[in-house]
């Protein structure tokens, strides 16, 4: 029974709060208001207050707003648990264990601190060590710079960077570290950045995400030789890219050589807490500082991280800001306190153990996968897989490969490198999309390129990730690897098509992950360069329409929203039943016909404009002959009717139309002889795609039959053709029967008319009749 009432109250508050704010099912109120409402312009604060049920409310509308966007969020809040709220009551108790006395704030601090401490050095072997706890996974590494500063100049707290000046010190950092952790350290320390040296990483053997540990003895001699100081190494167990380990046995005793100090970080300090640890990750355990990130590990929020150390001097970690004397700065490891306890130690093993489960769940099936390259440093153990889609070269292909001049060889590579990387970032991108519960993402690796990472440790506690989620990726991933394979093999054949079709022009866009990008170009008439782009603009944007108006597994858009190229139509990825020369033509033939009907309304257009100023000619030459032949007097308004009344005027109808076809006005006249209107000339045919192939049941445009169904084809056909031929040869050799014989004889009568006809048309009698039907005419 609790004795406390505003603890028990704090604790019922905060569990009305969060069982308030993480009900994603609870309705808006207002749905169909508008996006910018008033209640999201900010007010003066009111007089009276507001409860806190109002005020819960307002920061789960902010929280789970309208927005998609803040989805992921939302998801993340339902995975925290009930471990979850005992951080976040940490925080509570914090704010409200400041308010006591002094000296039972001391005694309570100190027993959070040691407990803390001590729980962590057993969980992840570290003896004998002190911990500094800090909101930002940086802060520890700089206070540890601090404290070997203080330890390596005597005089720094009295002569500061004067000590400095005479002898500058030298902090080594791998170059596979975190990106702008070297800058970051600088700046806070006050120095400059030639006093930060990176590492290169192993390029002839062992792994290449490892620190290049001869490498690093030279330059460490070199320094020493120069008057410089080696101060600190910041050694990886889990690089932030591929999760490879460094030699910390080795640096380990090339830092007691140097007298340097070892600080190691990265995300495979976790698996220290299991029963089995590699031994390379084991070695952490002699460094002389570690920092541990138990948020991320565990799937706490809020939680601080850890700085684990050993220094027997505790005035110089007082200088060093690793210890405080203020009991409020020893409340951080509250939160952290009571997650620890209320997840045992058993728990805490049972999560890190899960994520290494999946990692190797993962690794066992990426085996059996062809096309799939993994950058694994110890595969019994790495908790971080990372992959890429990469199709190993035939050894044909490796010797023309290297036949071909150097220069070549280097510009083929490289732009293939950057084609793979196009395909692995769709790839991470689409099973991302896929599978979001299982927190893959995207990694730029040095000399890898792009690839795909799966990092459990530091997603699966936040995502709930369980193994149902790594067989879907497989699965998800199995079925995007054809396709990649598909578009790999027929990009070549696209350009190939392309560059041969002509009016096609192919654009080389190594960025774009599909089939490839096309622009069709309209024929130059000598207009400037302003009009035709519009031309350009119009028929490629018509193209593009028309193209996703088929009925094809295809996607046709204009490429990506930025760096795209312009007046193009981008192909995205396909199969490999894809009939590439039909596609082209198919492009090729619809960019004719759009330009052809441009041109042709264009024509029209000032085919009209002529034919109506030629009109307004004969319309005004019309008149003043008919002037001439009615005279003047019937033009006088009063004499003109008389003389009309007794003496009316009968012109004949002279009438124009204008011929569209032939582009011309003609006269009227044999619309009122013949009663009818003529048809004039036929206009010419749309053009249209040559190929127009026949498909089989349920086939899509732009996809070839298999290699049965073709079979199947073909020996149809020939069958066909063997039937007609014995069709052909049969009443030869066989005696007609009835039918057969009338047949026969309506042929005769029809060949014997026909023949009569010839011979008429070749006689005398053609004049003659001509002659006798123009006298009718005539009479008539």
């Amino acid at each position: 029974k609790m004795v406390d009432p505003t603890l028990a109250e704090m604790g019922k508050n905060l569990n009305e709060a969060m069982k308030m704010l993480e009900d994603n099912q609870r309705k808006v109120e207002e749905e169909n208001e508008k996006k910018y409402a008033r209640k999201d312009i900010p007010g003066p604060l009111q007089g009276s207050g507001q409860d806190m049920v109002s005020i819960l409310q307002l920061v789960q509308n902010l929280m789970h707003g309208e927005e998609e966007e803040e989805a992921s969020q939302a998801y993340r809040l339902q995975n925290v648990g009930e471990q979850g709220h005992m951080a976040l009551l940490g925080h509570s108790l914090a704010a409200y264990i400041s308010v006591l006395d002094r000296e039972r704030l001391r005694k309570l601090t100190t027993r959070i601190l040691s407990d803390t401490t001590l729980w962590l050095c057993r969980l992840f072997r570290y003896e004998n060590g002190s911990a500094y706890y800090h909101e930002d996974d940086r802060q520890g590494l700089l206070k540890i710079c601090r404290l070997v500063i203080h330890t390596r100049y005597e005089d720094y707290t009295v002569e500061g960077f004067n000590v400095l000046c005479a002898k500058q010190p030298v902090i080594y950092i791998s170059s596979a570290a975190r990106t702008g952790l070297g800058q970051a350290l600088c700046n806070q320390l006050g120095l400059p950045l030639s006093c930060m040296c990176h590492v290169p990483c192993n390029t002839m053997f062992g792994s290449q995400h490892q620190m290049d540990v001869a490498l690093l003895d030279r330059v460490i001699k070199d320094d020493v030789e120069s008057g410089k100081l080696p101060l600190l190494l910041v050694a990886n167990a889990g690089t932030p890219g591929a999760g490879h380990t460094d030699k910390l046995g080795r640096l380990k005793e090339l830092c007691e050589q140097y007298n340097m100090w070892l600080h190691v970080e990265g995300v495979n300090l976790a698996t220290l807490a299991l029963g089995y640890v590699s031994s390379s990750v084991l070695a952490a355990t002699k460094c002389d500082s570690m920092t541990l990130t138990l948020g991320s590990w565990l799937g706490l929020p809020a939680v601080p991280a850890v700085t684990l150390y050993r220094h027997e001097d505790p005035s110089l970690s007082l200088a060093a800001g690793l210890t405080s004397s203020q009991p409020v700065e020893k409340l951080r490891a509250l939160p952290l306190w009571l997650s620890l306890q209320y997840l045992g130690h058993d728990g805490i093993v049972e999560r890190i153990k899960h994520a290494s489960q999946l990692s190797q769940r993962l690794l066992e099936n990426l085996k059996n996968l062809d096309y799939i390259k993994t950058s694994v440093e110890d595969e019994l153990s790495s908790p971080v897989v990372v992959f890429k889609f990469f199709r190993e070269y035939s050894n044909r292909d490796q010797a023309s490969h290297a036949a071909q001049a150097s220069t070549i060889q280097h510009s083929i590579i490289s732009n293939e490198r950057h084609i793979y990387d196009t395909l692995n970032q769709w790839l991470g991108e689409q099973l991302a999309q896929l599978v979001p519960a299982s927190g893959v993402d995207v990694v730029e690796l040095e000399d890898e390129g792009t690839c795909v990472r799966f990092s459990p440790l530091m997603t699966s506690a936040v995502l709930g990730t369980e193994i149902q989620d790594v067989d879907q990726l497989v699965d998800c991933l199995k079925m995007k690897i054809p396709v990649l394979t598909s578009t790999l093999q027929l990009r070549e054949e696209f350009e190939q098509e392309v560059r041969r079709t002509v009016g096609l022009l192919y654009i080389e866009d190594l960025s774009w992950p599909g089939l490839g990008v096309v622009r069709y170009n309209c024929h130059s008439n000598g207009e400037n360069d302003d009009k035709q782009d519009k031309e350009l603009e119009k028929i490629n944007t018509e193209l593009l329409k028309k193209l996703n108006e088929l009925e094809s597994d295809l996607t046709f858009s204009l490429g990506p929203e930025f760096g795209g190229q312009k007046n193009c139509v981008y192909i995205g990825m396909v199969t490999e039943d894809l009939d590439v020369s039909e596609l082209v033509e198919t492009i090729a033939a619809t960019g004719r016909e759009i330009e052809e009907n441009s041109r042709l309304l264009e024509n029209m257009t000032e085919v009209v404009r002529k034919g109506i100023q030629e009109a307004q000619l004969q319309l005004q030459k019309a008149n003043e002959e008919r002037l001439l032949e009615e005279g003047l007097l019937r033009q006088i308004p009063v004499v003109g009717s008389v003389l009309n009344w007794f003496s009316p005027f009968q012109a004949s109808p002279k009438g124009r139309t204008f011929n569209l076809t032939a582009g011309s006005l003609e006269s009227t006249e044999s619309t009122y002889v013949l009663k009818a209107q003529g048809t004039g000339t036929t206009p010419p045919p749309t053009p249209t795609s040559s190929l127009a192939k026949q498909r089989l049941p349920g086939q899509k445009i732009f996809k070839r039959s298999l290699r049965s169904s073709d079979a199947f084809s073909e020996t149809s056909s020939v069958s066909h053709c063997d039937d007609l031929e014995k069709m052909d040869q049969r009443p030869s050799t066989l005696s007609p029967g009835p039918l057969e014989t009338e047949k026969t004889e309506e042929q005769k009568e029809v060949a014997q008319a026909t023949k009569t006809d010839a011979e008429d048309i070749h006689s005398d009698k053609l004049p003659h009749d001509c002659t006798k039907a123009e006298e009718q005419d005539s009479q008539r």
